[in-house]
């Protein structure tokens, strides 16, 4: 369609349905019915903004340039007259919480008060995103009680005057111990979204693994993370942080390839492919502030599209934002893609030893324990759970490729412990994703604070250096309860022989 001829806003209104829905996003009307369950967020909120204006909705979610090199020109439809749009009021949900008193970041002196004091200013729709976990929450609970689970063995009488924090993790020296995690959508709550994390982390030295979903293209993640890299003194100890990419497969094949080149071409150290996400976890609390949303618009039609089963063999199942067929056999092409002398890669969302030990068979340089902070299916293992599994019946994997893990890391001594169970290292994502709510501020906060727990704590335990933890350093009640059959009894399982 000609840019000469300007699209009248009421003919944008006519297609509002799953068999023709129009998207109206800086003045520009696109026609983004093939693109329904294709869209990672769900056909829903397009067909919610389906002819309406979706600026405001799509700006805080999105790169730059998403939509137009999303969709083929031939669903590029041309301007809309402005005058004949009408306002659209955003729905709101209200909610009791006082917010009259911002609290002050000087006021936080743990990662915990951070997210009090993040509540108080997030938008509640990005609150509940970032809040929510699946179902009843077991797995969540899961990630907080089982740090509790292991008690800390400190020594004594050690000249500790000087403590080295460093780590290399993927071959990279890092500052400290920790990097941050793969999170979406920072723009919801600050307008440099993901680059305030970039900043913090290349000031910091700690590696950052962005999502594929970042809300900021990747290329300029990689320009403001080098250039601020560049302008902070690195020391002596030459830890200038790094970037890693976090990959979702895609349903089609050409997108993953394309999203690999973006990393090489950016750049990026390693390759971190999330591998606990066939279909995304029933997040109730995010569903339930979806319908409220819906009631408060005026139309509940659109909620029958979350919940719409698989239409067919070749459509994408019931949740199936990304690839639902990625299997061991596609780790070959997609190291061919990536490159061999790239950087490593690394698989994240394991929850079994069993796994692990394929990970290694599979020769992969690094695997990643998490449940997805609780988001993907209930009553799942926490990270340190898996780690203890490992210890026990592989314990021959450690040392052997590196292991990282997530899941609640609210204090310097989480991430003691993990070091100690055999943890190349542990992140973090729901605080640094609050904590942009601050900004670059919240950010380095969030850093400071785990910076001076894990120094005091290192001195407390009588170490100079994380080199010297090790299991001598730590007691451990979660491998108490019943375990598998196939491990607790050393019996066969098809693929691998536990390691008893």
């Amino acid at each position: 369609m000609s840019d000469s001829k300007m699209l009248h806003g009421l003919e944008v209104a006519k297609h509002a349905s799953r068999n023709s829905c129009w998207v109206i996003v800086n003045g520009r009307v696109y026609d983004v019915t093939d693109y329904l369950d294709k869209h990672p967020g769900g056909s829903q909120i397009l067909l919610q903004y389906g002819g309406k204006d979706a600026t405001s909705i799509y700006e805080p979610n999105h790169p730059r340039g998403t939509i137009e090199k999303g969709l083929p020109q031939s669903k590029h439809l041309g301007p809309v007259d402005p005058a004949t749009i009408a306002t659209i009021k955003k729905p709101q949900v209200t909610r009791d919480l006082d917010k009259t008193a911002r609290i002050p970041l000087t006021h936080c002196v743990n990662l915990d008060d951070i997210e009090r004091a993040a509540e108080r200013i997030i938008p509640h729709a990005a609150w509940v995103y970032f809040h929510s976990a699946a179902d009843d929450l077991r797995s969540l609970a899961n990630n907080k009680d089982d740090w509790k689970k292991i008690t800390l063995r400190p020594r004594i009488m050690r000249n500790v005057r000087r403590v080295n924090m460093q780590r290399t993790m993927l071959g990279q020296k890092s500052r400290l111990p920790f990097f941050i995690a793969p999170a979406a959508r920072a723009k919801l709550v600050h307008d440099d979204g993901e680059l305030c994390l970039a900043r913090g982390a290349a000031r910091a030295g700690i590696p950052y693994c962005p999502s594929t979903h970042s809300t900021v293209p990747h290329d300029e993640i990689a320009k403001v993370f080098n250039a601020t890299t560049t302008s902070t003194d690195s020391g002596s100890n030459e830890c200038g942080g790094v970037l890693w990419f976090q990959l979702y497969v895609a349903h089609e094949k050409s997108r993953t390839l394309e999203l690999i080149k973006i990393a090489r071409d950016n750049g990026y150290k390693a390759l971190v492919i999330t591998v606990d996400s066939p279909v995304v976890g029933k997040r109730e609390e995010d569903e339930r502030y979806r319908a409220e949303l819906a009631t408060a618009s005026g139309d509940d039609t659109v909620l029958t599209e979350w919940y719409r089963p698989q239409t067919s063999d070749d459509g994408p199942p019931l949740r199936g934002h990304h690839s639902s067929t990625l299997n061991w056999d596609d780790l070959p092409w997609i190291r061919e893609a990536w490159g061999k002398d790239t950087g490593p890669i690394v698989l994240k969302g394991i929850q079994c030893a069993e796994d692990a030990a394929l990970a290694f068979e599979h020769g992969v340089e690094g695997i990643y324990l998490s449940n997805h902070g609780g988001r993907q299916v209930d009553d799942a293992p926490s990270g340190i759970r898996t780690l203890l599994e490992i210890r026990r019946f592989y314990p021959h994997l450690i040392g052997k490729m590196e292991i990282f893990l997530d899941g609640w890391v609210r204090r310097g001594t989480d991430i003691i412990k993990a070091l100690c169970l055999g943890a190349t290292g542990v992140s973090l994502g729901r605080p640094f994703m609050y904590s942009v709510a601050y900004g670059d501020e919240g950010v380095m906060k969030v850093i400071q604070l785990l910076s001076e727990e894990i120094e005091t704590s290192m001195r407390n335990m009588g170490v100079n250096s994380l080199d010297q933890l090790n299991p001598s350093y730590v007691n451990s009640k979660i491998l108490e309860m019943e375990l598998p059959d196939h491990l607790r009894f050393g019996a066969q399982w098809p693929e691998l022989k536990p390691k008893l």
